[in-house]
């Protein structure tokens, strides 16, 4: 009996597809014969010569060879290395054709995870989901940069035998599903100022010989710059994520960075010696300046520390945070449950037209960032306290405060179990759900209308343009 799979492709052949849809990575979704390819770089609407790569049961995979026809909303990237680099993925659609991609993408996850209606248009019942909010630049836009750093062989010249080659310092962004950097000194979505920093720190790292380190053999000492830049203080924070409590040269390299970036304000060490993909470890320590830079959004000041969690498109961001505000509709009196509060952005925009807004949030540095910030506006009709949402918000009931209003920003992940079973036992009158994933959005979506509630209304928010990614803000209510 043959294992052979019985499917209408194989692997290395070239074949002519038909472009049918987007996922939810950015990839071209496309159809022979009925059996799924997946391409990387074709949209929908377009006709395709691709080279089969992978073949599975029902799906594989496909490189593009050849556009035979091509979408009207196909655009040229303008980045140099963008068929290299993973960071964007949607860059060769035009702005127009992402933001309604963005909308479907979120229509389409509320109805086939979460099995809710969808408003087909005006007047007709369902969950309205209103156009994608843009941006009238949706470039250079980010004020956070967490760049990997890597050593890379470059020719040095010859000896009378050949080409000497040594390695250097080098930093950029993964290629698409690996771990190979692709060494850059500019990124069209990133504030300038984090392409100017991130390029002066690795010259300099270079002139001091600082290695950079290696997953495999796990030696070597930077792992990643990150940078953060105010768009309204103009001030900046470099932190050196290192392999390693000692740095080389440490007080020259402080110098050296300071005479290269003349706006920075604090420069901090982060060390991770773990064998881990997450960026950040246990401990950081200011090397020079300040703990923590300010910036502001909508009139409101916040301190943010290198670990400090603070959205990264500040303009979008005031988007999203005041249509929480006005699904909430305060009139001044009501109590307010900010779940995973964060810093204190979302509570110290409620705070303004709220009674009073109490923000609980599981990492405590991050509940002492909101109390200084709430200090910094002189904010006084907003608390906060550190612990799991869910154990926490249980006791405040039991205290007796009781939320007309609950807001929740959860991780991708979505929100804790306990904390929905929480919300439906404590019925406030309003629930506003601000999430950057739209599956684990529309799973507790279905969650919640269960439990007695509504969804009115969802708005997305492009707060990551050229990606794949998109935030929505929904509104649900209580049914009576």
């Amino acid at each position: 009996m043959s294992n052979k799979l019985q499917v209408p492709v194989s692997k290395n052949e070239e074949v002519t597809v038909d472009i049918v849809g987007l996922t939810h990575e950015g990839e071209g979704v496309g159809r022979v014969d009925g059996f799924t390819l997946f391409i990387q770089g074709a949209l929908p609407g377009e006709r395709v010569r691709a080279k089969v790569l992978k073949v599975k049961k029902t799906y594989g995979y496909a490189k593009l060879q050849e556009l035979l026809v091509e979408s009207e909303d196909r655009v040229d990237a303008p980045c140099a290395i963008y068929k290299q680099c993973g960071g964007c993925q949607l860059q060769h659609l035009s702005y127009e054709a992402q933001l309604s991609w963005k909308r479907q993408h979120v229509v389409d996850n509320l109805e086939r995870i979460g099995k809710l209606r969808v408003a087909a248009g005006p007047g007709d019942e369902g969950i309205v989901v209103h156009p994608t909010i843009g941006m009238d630049e949706p470039w250079r836009y980010r004020n956070k940069a967490a760049v990997p750093m890597g050593m890379a062989a470059v020719a040095t010249g010859g000896d009378g035998d050949g080409l000497v080659s040594a390695e250097r310092l080098v930093g950029g962004f993964y290629a698409r599903g690996s771990h190979r950097i692709i060494d850059m000194d500019e990124c069209m979505i990133q504030h300038s100022h984090n392409d100017e920093i991130v390029a002066r720190v690795k010259e300099i790292g270079r002139e001091l010989d600082i290695t950079a380190y290696n997953e495999e053999t796990g030696r070597g000492l930077l792992r990643h710059v990150m940078t953060r830049v105010g768009f309204v203080s103009g001030e900046a924070m470099i932190v050196l994520i290192t392999n390693g409590d000692r740095i080389p040269q440490v007080d020259r390299w402080v110098e050296r960075i300071r005479e290269a970036v003349p706006n920075v304000k604090s420069i901090v060490q982060n060390v991770n010696k773990r064998n881990t993909n997450v960026i950040f470890g246990d401990v950081t320590r200011v090397l020079w300046g300040s703990e923590v830079i300010y910036d502001e959004l909508d009139g409101i000041r916040f301190a943010i520390s290198a670990r400090s969690f603070y959205q990264v498109n500040p303009v979008q961001t005031v988007e999203l945070y005041c249509k929480a505000v006005e699904y909430a509709a305060l009139t001044g009196n009501e109590r307010v449950i900010d779940a995973y509060c964060g810093i204190g952005t979302i509570s110290l925009f409620l705070a303004r037209k709220a009674g009073h807004v109490y923000g609980v949030e599981i990492v405590p540095e991050a509940i002492a960032d909101a109390e200084r910030n709430a200090a910094l506006n002189s904010i006084e009709n907003a608390s906060f306290e550190a612990g799991p949402a869910e154990v926490v918000i249980p006791r405040w009931r039991k205290e007796g405060i009781v939320a007309d209003v609950i807001v929740v920003d959860p991780p991708r992940k979505g929100c804790d179990e306990a904390l929905l079973e929480t919300i439906l036992a404590m019925r406030p009158e309003r629930v506003i759900y601000v999430s950057c994933n739209p599956s684990t959005l529309a799973r507790d979506l279905r969650v919640l209308e269960d439990g007695g509630y509504r969804t009115i209304e969802v708005q997305p928010v492009d707060m990551f343009p050229h990606t794949v990614h998109v935030e929505c803000c929904s509104l649900l209510v209580r049914k009576q």
